[in-house]
């Protein structure tokens, strides 16, 4: 009696729908723990690996424009040292940036950055960093200008091809300073001399104008937005390659 009472058609119609709860479960179970493991990878990823931020001002150009997205390498700079020509993303040292409160923002529209940036998507904390070209490494004595209105780094004058000039100026204007780079620190220059607040102007602040190399997040190394734009980033190691180490002499 039992086997014919199993057999029946709502028996087997019972079983079906279990079966099919049971696959819907399953799917929405895994669903979960894929998006999880998504979760977690991209967070390690962010944190130890690559970075991405936007660029929000000119100061770079026109190596890198406003609005670029780049993605800022974070493993090498830790087995490595940074070099001259390096494009750096780094946090405020203390004063360079405006402190002015920003516009408050809705929970959700915090939210949903939160979770894009996760998977690199958002930058939302690029306005805290900034981001410029190192011109000196510790030891480094690094002058400006001389009679062609050029920097010099250990003595030997740079010809800075990446430099953007106004029309008709074949120098940026002189900011003059004369200093040596102390260990751990970093002098660093935006390409667009001329509208960049970068280590020059910032020798009133109590770090002196020099970047603790601890608050540097990274190398950054490619544009990835605007399509157009998509490339590597030149570090121009070849305008320092005559440099000599510090101390040296030329």
């Amino acid at each position: 009696m039992s086997d014919q009472t199993a057999s029946t058609p709502d028996a087997m119609a019972s079983r079906s729908d279990r079966r099919r709860r049971r696959g819907w479960g399953a799917f929405f179970r895994d669903l979960v723990v894929i998006v999880l493991i998504a979760l977690v990878v991209s967070f390690l990823v962010k944190t130890f690996v690559v970075r991405s931020f936007y660029i929000p001002s000119a100061s770079m150009e026109n190596t890198l424009m406003i609005n670029d997205r780049i993605l800022v390498d974070e493993l090498t700079p830790r087995f490595g040292e940074y070099s001259r020509g390096d494009v750096v993303v780094f946090r405020d040292p203390g004063g360079w940036l405006d402190t002015a409160p920003s516009a408050p923002r809705s929970p959700v529209v915090e939210g949903v950055d939160w979770v894009l940036s996760l998977f690199g998507l958002a930058a939302p904390d690029s306005e805290d960093h900034l981001i410029k070209r190192v011109i000196g490494v510790a030891g480094d004595h690094v002058v400006c200008c001389n009679a062609l209105g050029q920097t010099t780094v250990n003595g030997v004058p740079l010809d800075e091809t990446y430099v953007r000039l106004p029309p008709g100026a074949t120098a940026p204007e002189p900011v003059p300073y004369d200093v040596t780079v102390p260990e751990g620190s970093l002098w660093v220059l935006g390409d667009n001399r001329n509208s960049s607040r970068d280590s020059r102007f910032n020798q009133d602040q109590p770090g002196h104008g020099f970047v603790p190399v601890d608050n540097v997040v990274g190398r950054a190394f490619l544009k990835t937005w605007p399509l157009d734009r998509f490339g590597l980033i030149d570090f121009h190691h070849e305008v320092f390659a005559g440099v000599p180490a510090p101390g040296t002499g030329q």
